[in-house]
């Protein structure tokens, strides 16, 4: 009964979203047109006219598919600015770092969303798939959810995952720069050298430091690059090395002697790391040992004894 009137609803809903998102590419695509047109009949420059054929076929193709997917985020977007700033910089230590990167990733969680709605509407309530544990519904409230947060548990992986790799080639980097600093170069000509060396093993940290040599290029501020720097990578010894160099400018003291310290440091602290986790093991193994290893043993090194024990009861006389 119930779910003979709870389907009119869900079908009415499904058909609603799926009429909002046709209308909302239609528009989109009518909106390009009538700005191509607009463009070709007042142009301001040649730039204008010629900046249809300079753009990519692949990015004009999947520019209102990019559209869409911001405008259907555009619901779960942050309120306050300071929600804003972290979701931005998630993504940035995640590796995306385009302006549109906040409004395509809301627009995946709601379209992750409504797929899983309409798939958990299929199975259950369609194909009537009954699942142990838990009700029908409970189950559809899972896969919703499910949906909903996939998409930050993806981005949740692979920013630990950049993170992890900026943090594994940090230690070779930072060796090379003070080799190279100490050696008469500057800190930008040094960075430059150590992304030439290390940009075929060390891809992610290459283009970090590219990045921020573009930007020192382009006439900003050194210690707004650094700090930038410690704030896109989003690893702690990433953000030390920018404050040290940023008091090391700041003060003007020597900055081969600052990259030294930073190097000895880290280098204890990762020889800490190892320490620290090498004591850990220990404890990790009982869990394995006692659940896969130990019952084995027991069945190996008991069984045999209990088999002869079970043939003498049954061969011994009775009272």
């Amino acid at each position: 009964m119930f779910e003979s009137a709870i389907m009119p609803l869900i079908v009415g809903a499904l058909i609603v979203a799926g009429v909002w998102i046709v209308l909302g590419v239609i528009s989109q695509r009518n909106t390009r047109t009538a700005d191509r047109l607009e463009r070709h009949s007042r142009p301001q420059s040649l730039v204008d006219i010629e900046m249809p054929t300079r753009a990519p076929r692949e990015a004009e193709r999947f520019t209102g598919i990019k559209k869409t997917v911001e405008d259907l985020g555009a619901m779960l977007k942050p309120q306050t600015e300071l929600e804003q700033s972290a979701l931005r910089i998630k993504l940035a230590n995640a590796g995306f770092r385009s302006e549109q990167a906040a409004g395509i990733y809301l627009g995946l969680r709601f379209a992750c969303l409504i797929f899983f709605a309409i798939l958990s509407v299929f199975l259950f309530l369609v194909l009537n798939i009954s699942l142990p544990f838990l009700p029908k519904y409970a189950w559809m409230a899972v896969c919703i959810g499910s949906g909903f947060y996939l998409p930050t548990v993806i981005l949740w992986y692979l920013r630990r995952k950049r993170q992890q790799e900026i943090f594994l080639s940090l230690p070779g980097a930072l060796d090379l720069l003070v080799v190279c600093v100490e050696s008469g170069l500057g800190l930008d000509a040094a960075m430059r050298r150590v992304t030439d060396e290390m940009k075929s093993h060390a891809k992610i940290m290459c283009e970090e430091l590219t990045l921020a040599n573009f930007q020192l290029q382009m006439g900003r501020p050194r210690r707004e690059v650094l700090h930038d720097l410690g704030v896109r990578t989003g690893v702690d010894d990433v953000r030390s090395l920018a404050a040290i160099l940023i008091q090391a400018d700041r003060f003007g003291s020597s900055i081969a002697q600052a990259l030294r310290v930073q190097s000895d440091s880290m280098r204890t602290r990762r020889r800490q790391l190892a320490e620290e986790k090498a004591a850990k093991t220990a404890v990790q193994l009982i869990f394995p040992l006692v659940l896969f290893i130990f019952p084995g043993i027991f069945v190996v090194l008991v069984g045999p004894a209990a088999i002869s024990i079970i043939d003498n009861l049954k061969l011994s006389p009775g009272p």
